[in-house]
């Protein structure tokens, strides 16, 4: 956690220290989960951008030591104040005169049963309580076999590109160190968003959750879009300890339902659209709808008759009526736009032609010629004193 004025008077931070956690960050995750009942049926989890590791603490406390945080918490609390003001005993039953005063009772811990934590960073995490920690960089196809093994020691098949026994949940508190410039911070986060997307395809079972950190910039529509492919729901939250005037939010995303003969990869990312195979090419190229040019240069699309849709999808067995694609990841628009930034070969029959309208009187002028009259258009002016 930071050491700056900033963050001591920062109510989480101090509530941190006070409580044990490693970072106020680990609010985020107790909020996000009293409101999407993150830890429901979870047991097997992978934390990415894990250190300093506030995150793996939750887990640690809430599924191995069996701890009440989030909604459990919340859920023991509202009923310890429901007995309380209805002045019943614990199993309902009203209290008697004479039980009072009652003794404070511990709480009862339950722990989960075949929990299995794995936690990746590049930077160096300190040990937690049955959490497995992994130096790693989560964009290299190295690590998913490090991750199969680090999830399943027993069954691991180094052959194998996903894992035997799948999770539940796949969480991601990552971020790039902030420069300030707004457009390059957010699309930095969103391919390290992506990276995460690409290793929680690889591990994730059907229905399982994926929570990750996110900058909701103007293209944010498109990344929630695209989320729905693998994801039956998509929402998006702001947990009350992450600061307002901070651009950061986190992305929900539950029920993993991977398109039909999906298979995920590092090696072939979701991102890439070049890791095509020619077969693959070939056969993208025939199912393409033809194209012409009418005379009148307006570009003539065939997309074919209902009916030969319809006999496709008869014969390839479609349940949704047509074919799914994964759509390619876009950050800040379509990579084969124009650049204003960059410079294109022109054509050789090229002719340039002169301006219609050349500026005659721009609205600048007369500002120039009494700022020449005065002494010139850079420096010290005649009126100035020149000592």
């Amino acid at each position: 956690m930071g050491k700056s004025s900033k963050d001591k008077r920062d109510a989480y931070y101090r509530l941190a220290k006070e409580e044990g956690w490693r970072a106020r960050s680990a609010y985020k995750l107790l909020q996000l989960d009293e409101e999407f009942n993150l830890f429901e049926n979870v047991t097997r989890v992978v934390d990415l951008c894990a250190a300093p590791g506030s995150w793996s603490q939750v887990l640690s406390r809430v599924l191995i030591k069996g701890e009440s945080f989030g909604r459990a918490g919340w859920e023991a609390k509202q009923q310890e104040t429901r007995r309380y003001v209805l002045g019943l005993d614990k199993d309902g039953s009203v209290k008697e005169e004479e039980k009072k005063p009652v003794k404070v009772e511990e709480k009862k811990l339950k722990p989960r049963e075949g929990v299995r934590i794995v936690a990746i960073d590049l930077q160096p995490m300190s040990p937690l309580e049955g959490v497995t920690t992994m130096r790693a960089d989560i964009t290299h196809p190295s690590t998913i076999p490090l991750l199969l093994k680090a999830l399943d020691p027993e069954t691991f098949d180094p052959k194998a590109t996903s894992a035997t026994q799948r999770v539940d949940l796949v969480i991601s508190d990552g971020a790039p160190d902030v420069t300030g410039l707004h457009d390059l911070d957010i699309y930095v986060q969103s391919q390290l968003l992506w990276a995460a997307l690409n290793l929680a395809l690889c591990v994730l079972k059907p229905g399982g959750k994926f929570v990750a950190k996110i900058f909701r910039g103007k293209d944010v529509d498109l990344l929630f879009a695209q989320l729905k492919i693998v994801f039956k729901r998509v929402r998006v939250a702001k947990p009350r300890s992450s600061r307002a005037s901070s651009i950061e939010a986190f992305v929900v995303c539950e029920g993993f339902c991977p398109p039909k003969g999906f298979k995920a990869s590092l090696d072939k990312p979701v991102v890439a659209g070049a890791h095509t195979t020619t077969e693959q090419r070939e056969t993208r190229e025939k199912t393409q709808p033809s194209r012409k040019v009418r005379e009148d240069g307006a570009v003539e699309i065939d997309l074919g008759s209902e009916e030969e849709e319809e006999e496709e999808d008869r014969d390839e067995g479609a349940e949704d009526g047509g074919q799914r694609w994964i759509a390619p990841f876009l950050a800040c628009g379509d990579l084969s736009a124009y650049d204003s930034d960059a410079t294109y070969h022109l054509p050789k029959d090229r002719v340039s032609l002169d301006p219609v309208q050349p500026p005659t009187a721009p609205p600048y002028k007369r500002a120039l010629e009494m700022r020449k009259l005065a002494g010139g258009a850079y420096g010290k002016t005649k009126g100035q004193d020149q000592s």
